[in-house]
C-alpha cells in the first residue's frame, strides 16, 4: 500500500517529551489514524520513533523534516518505516535512497516536481502547501504532470484539508492540528477520528 493511502492526513508531530510518543500514537490509532509521521526537530524525535516503532506495531512511523544525510541513516536505526524531507538535495535524497525506506520528497515549484519525477519519485511532499499556492497550485499542476500525486503539508487545518482531499492529485494531507501541544489522549483520539472521515 502506498504511504499516500494510509489515513487521508498523515499526523505531522514535534515531539519535546519523549514519554509523550507511545500514548500519542495510541491515541491517534484508536481514532483511526495509523501513521505518524515524527520530525526530527527535537533532541527526543529520534527516541519517540524507537518507542512507537517498538510499543505501537500498527501504526506505520516514520521520520520528517529529514534535511541531512545523517537524519536518514539515525532514523533507519530508530526503526523509522518512511522517510520526509521539506526539500530535495541530491545529498539528502542519496542518504534517503541507501536506507531503502520509502521516501516522499519535499517539492514546493513545477521544476522541482518534474525533477524529482526524473528520479522516479511519483509520491511527493508539496511543502510549504498554503505559502507556496495551496489547493489551487495542485489542481493547476494536475493536467502537465499527471503522474504525480502529493501530500501537501504546512498550514493545512481540518477546515482547508478537504479542498485538497478533493483533487485526484492528492492521496493525503499533512497537518499538525491533530496533536496539539497540551492535548491528553481523549482530546487526539477524538480528533485523529475527525480527520480520518474526512476522506
Amino acid at each position: 500500500m502506498s504511504l499516500l493511502d494510509v489515513s487521508p492526513v498523515v499526523p505531522v508531530v514535534v515531539i519535546e517529551d519523549v514519554e509523550r510518543a507511545v500514548p500519542l500514537a495510541a491515541a491517534l490509532l484508536r481514532g483511526g489514524v495509523g501513521i505518524v509521521e515524527v520530525t526530527l526537530r527535537t533532541p527526543a524525535a529520534l527516541e519517540a520513533i524507537r518507542r512507537i516503532a517498538a510499543e505501537v506495531p500498527d501504526t506505520v512511523v516514520g521520520a520528517g523534516t529529514v534535511t541531512a544525510p545523517k537524519h536518514a541513516a539515525a532514523a533507519l536505526e530508530a526503526g523509522a518505516q518512511f522517510l520526509v524531507t521539506p526539500g530535495s538535495t541530491d545529498r539528502v535524497l542519496d542518504a534517503a535512497a541507501d536506507t531503502g525506506l520509502p521516501l516522499l520528497p519535499g517539492a514546493a515549484t513545477v521544476t522541482e516536481a518534474m525533477r524529482l519525477a526524473e528520479l522516479g519519485y511519483t509520491e511527493l511532499k508539496f511543502f510549504p502547501a498554503e505559502a507556496a499556492g495551496g489547493a489551487a497550485f495542485l489542481k493547476s499542476i494536475a493536467g502537465p504532470l499527471p503522474g504525480l500525486r502529493f501530500c501537501p503539508t504546512g498550514g493545512i487545518s481540518v477546515r482547508t484539508a478537504p479542498s485538497y482531499l478533493a483533487l485526484p492529485n492528492v492521496g493525503c494531507v499533512g497537518g499538525s492540528w491533530l496533536t496539539p501541544t497540551g492535548a491528553d489522549p481523549a482530546e487526539i483520539e477524538r480528533l485523529a477520528k475527525e480527520a480520518s472521515a474526512l476522506r
